[in-house]
């Protein structure tokens, strides 16, 4: 992972990051200050930002949103107050409401981002600085330390483009936390392809089967907030094992790029996952996203041992030739 180290200093009332990343000085500070690239790790899993204005000049403004997986939200502005392209910029972060303004009590932070070459790459140390103990012990209290890290150890795959960071792995299991697994798969064809095969029940049935010898006996999708879904499996004649199914229901919707559902297994007192869907294209590929929000380790790891990354694998190859033939 590329972050090394994450420290807080209640005495210099900091928190500096530091990573390490295979790539030149100039290619780290393109994607710190283009905003479509920052938008795609600036958010840890689960809650991608967009930045909706990217001033950058000395005294410009840059505004920002990152939406939760429940409809959350929460809002960031940046002022640049010095700028030495292609190595340091420093900026006042502050936690804002929906018109830009500052929130009463959540503290403004100065932050610097510096950008230094190594003999491998290039190094980022970030440091944020706190105006009191209390303002740090609020940032840290609020996940701070943890978001940051999950947040810059997406940067790999900005900084290389998708095709060169997915070439041959196929489908990929990260355990993030206790509670949290990221499963992600590239598919050569355009999202708008792959999100109709998540949305349309006669293309799901194609594809959605996991190993052969399997079919969807059930196929009910919805795509509207607060509706439910049920989907089910059977074996063929002569395949072993037995029929089982899914359901839940649609808590969040953003049309052609990301879908959240809860899940349960059918028929069962199982506890429900919260499952967040996304999909980013790059020149004609799709990198499919899911993060799974599990209720404890125990069981997570039950489900990450029944196979299910073979299975997804064997799902999503059988989508991609599909794809291919459209």
């Amino acid at each position: 992972m590329p972050v090394t180290d994450i420290t807080t200093d209640p005495e210099s009332l900091t928190m500096t990051l530091t990573a390490d990343f295979d790539a030149p000085v100039e290619r780290l500070w393109g994607v710190f200050t283009d905003p479509q690239q920052l938008g795609r790790f600036w958010g840890p899993p689960g809650w991608p930002a967009t930045f909706a204005l990217f001033q950058l000049a000395v005294g410009g403004r840059a505004e920002y949103h990152m939406s939760g997986p429940r409809g959350e939200s929460s809002r960031g502005a940046w002022e640049f107050l010095s700028i030495d392209e292609p190595r340091r910029f420093e900026v006042l972060d502050s936690f804002v409401d929906a018109d830009g303004a500052p929130i009463d009590g959540m503290p403004s932070m100065r932050m610097t981002f510096h950008f230094d070459e190594t003999a491998t790459g290039s190094r980022l140390t970030n440091v944020t600085y706190f105006t009191s103990a209390d303002a740090l012990e609020q940032v840290v209290e609020m996940g701070a330390v943890e978001g940051s890290r999950l947040a810059m150890n997406q940067l790999d795959r900005v900084l290389q483009g998708l095709r060169e960071w997915a070439q041959g792995q196929g489908t990929q299991t990260e355990i993030l936390s206790d509670q949290h697994v990221r499963i992600t798969r590239l598919i050569e064809g355009p999202r708008e392809l792959v999100w109709q095969a998540y949305t349309d029940p006669e293309l799901m049935k194609r594809w959605l089967l996991g190993p052969d010898g399997w079919r969807m006996s059930v196929c009910e999708i919805s795509t509207e907030p607060g509706s439910s879904y049920r989907y089910a499996w059977e074996p063929e004649a002569g395949t072993p094992g037995e029929a089982f199914g899914f359901e839940g229901e649609v808590l969040l919707v953003e049309e052609g790029r990301r879908m959240v559902t809860t899940e349960q297994m059918s028929g069962t007192d199982y506890p429900p996952t919260l499952n967040d869907l996304t999909l980013y294209e790059e020149d004609g590929a799709t990198l499919i996203t899911t993060l799974i929000e599990y209720p404890d380790a125990q069981t997570r790891d039950m489900v990450l041992a029944t196979g299910m990354t073979d299975g997804m694998e064997t799902s999503f190859a059988r989508l991609e030739g599909i794809l291919q033939e459209a």
